[in-house]
């Protein structure tokens, strides 16, 4: 499918399209979705997806030691932080910290280099990604950007300010670079304008506004309308890149799959890529736009947490009840 220009796409609010709990569960269940669809073609060439899929319907197909359907690090620490607000009534920083030293300690199948270091290097958990900048002094990974899902959905309803600040405090979990935080705040903030039903294309600017005023800039280069992964300074590993190809994925297509698959189709590092734009695409178009096909096979393994696997409807429970929806003692209106 041929993206469209930046002049010609556009969101509307779209008040009687998915209800607020389709959106949210769109949004957790389209990020995971997104992440076991890349993850086969993480580091790959360019245009691999569709090499593999010229009909247009791709699949999960597995591979790169990952099976058909296997979400990774990406989904597996959402989940963490989306259980964690749930159990401790709120944000509980200490506690997701513990959640993912429990996790990094069980030699999940992927990690990102940063993560592990700062997660096993055995400094408390208001310290250790800090002591990590410091040393390293470089931390705009795209680590906390990925697994920012779940929290963008709990506290979507605090509105901007709010869900902005709590994505910032979550980033700092792994990522000392502020660059990272204020990545994950935009991704909240857009998260946030599309469950009530609005643009997040066109909030971009007033997210910008929220946005630490010593990155403003950097951020303003890679949202603006024109961009293309193709303009990326950094490998799309980096935080910038990779949000900017999320929003770019969704503004020149027309729907949740056609989104994904530019997003995969960018190369590099895909599966957390594909997250964000499920993550920001399942939040736009509801659950009823992710193909079944990809959520049959969707599974979610929990290193650390002994032989538990979530499936896709674990991950419509888990949605619902973060997103506070009236609906969430119903979890088969969105499956």
């Amino acid at each position: 499918m041929t993206p469209t220009s930046p002049e010609d796409r556009a969101l509307r609010p779209d008040r009687s399209g998915p209800d607020r709990g389709a959106r949210a569960v769109g949004a957790v269940v389209g990020s995971a979705v997104g992440d076991a669809l890349g993850a086969p073609f993480e580091f790959g060439a360019p245009g691999a997806y569709g090499a593999r899929f010229p009909d247009g319907a791709g699949a999960m197909c597995g591979g790169g030691g990952w099976d058909p359907g296997e979400a990774t690090d990406d989904t597996q620490m959402a989940v963490l932080v989306g259980e964690s607000l749930l159990e401790n009534g709120g944000l509980d920083l200490p506690d997701i910290f513990g959640r993912f030293r429990r996790w990094a300690a069980s030699e999940p199948k992927d990690i990102g280099l940063q993560t592990e270091d700062v997660l096993t290097g055995g400094d408390p958990w208001d310290l250790a990604a800090a002591l990590h900048f410091q040393v390293n002094t470089r931390a705009a990974g795209n680590g906390s950007l990925m697994r920012a899902t779940t929290s963008a959905v709990y506290f979507a309803r605090a509105g901007r300010a709010a869900t902005m600040d709590a994505a910032r405090r979550i980033a700092a979990l792994t990522h000392g670079d502020r660059a990272a935080w204020e990545g994950t705040a935009l991704f909240h903030e857009l998260v946030r304008v599309a469950l009530e039903g609005g643009d997040p294309l066109a909030a971009v600017g007033e997210a910008l506004a929220s946005v630490h005023e010593d990155h403003r800039a950097r951020w303003s280069a890679v949202l603006v309308p024109d961009w293309h992964p193709d303009d990326a300074t950094e490998f799309n590993g980096a935080v910038w890149p990779c949000l900017g190809t999320a929003v770019w994925a969704l503004r020149t297509t027309t729907g949740f799959e056609s989104a994904l698959a530019a997003a995969v189709d960018v190369g590099g590092d895909t599966d957390t890529v594909a997250a964000v734009t499920g993550g920001l695409a399942g939040a736009v178009y509801g659950i009823d736009a992710v193909p079944e096909r990809w959520t049959r096979p969707l599974h979610v393994p929990l290193p650390g947490y002994g032989d538990r696997v979530l499936r896709a409807d674990d991950l419509v429970t888990l949605a619902l009840r973060l997103e506070g929806s009236a609906e969430s003692d119903h979890p088969e209106n969105y499956t």
